[in-house]
């Protein structure tokens, strides 16, 4: 049976190659902005049922996206894993933003309900931008077709 995670790399194309490397720069750029100039609007995400200190929470997430996004970049051999990891963030995120738009919370320029809700739109992007660009998706398929 082939294990997507340990299994070669689906070949990588010159597109998805761009797309890897444009999402690990965008999640470089994102987590040096949790640890410096944009804090207090990551703050703002942190949803009020959260159990973690608002500044602890931003401030491991960039770590986290800081890892992520030089991972992409760097480890093309483990892009798949790095793929899952990341769409698995994606979604662990995903209640913060939530969060901004049931307690009504402004950042980021977002200070509509409205705006808030349309927001919510682009996390599944982030997630299939991290599958499709590590050949995530080709490998789950092809370790799919493998067991039957």
């Amino acid at each position: 049976m082939t294990n997507p995670l340990t299994a070669d790399p689906p070949p990588d194309t010159v597109t998805r190659r761009i797309g890897r490397v444009a999402l690990g720069l965008g999640l470089v750029f994102a987590g040096i902005s949790h640890l410096t100039f944009s804090r207090e609007e990551f703050q703002a995400q942190v949803p009020d049922w959260f159990p973690v200190d608002e500044d602890v929470t931003v401030l491991a997430s960039g770590a986290v996206e800081i890892a992520l996004g030089s991972s992409l970049v760097v480890l093309s051999r483990r892009r798949v894993a790095v793929g899952l990891i990341a769409a698995a963030f994606f979604v662990v995120i995903f209640p913060g933003n939530i969060g901004q738009w049931l307690e009504h919370k402004d950042g980021f320029g977002l200070d509509t309900d409205a705006k808030r809700f349309g927001r919510l739109f682009f996390q599944p992007v982030l997630v299939a931008w991290a599958l499709w660009s590590t050949g995530a998706f080709s490998a789950l398929r092809r370790a799919r077709s493998a067991r039957r």
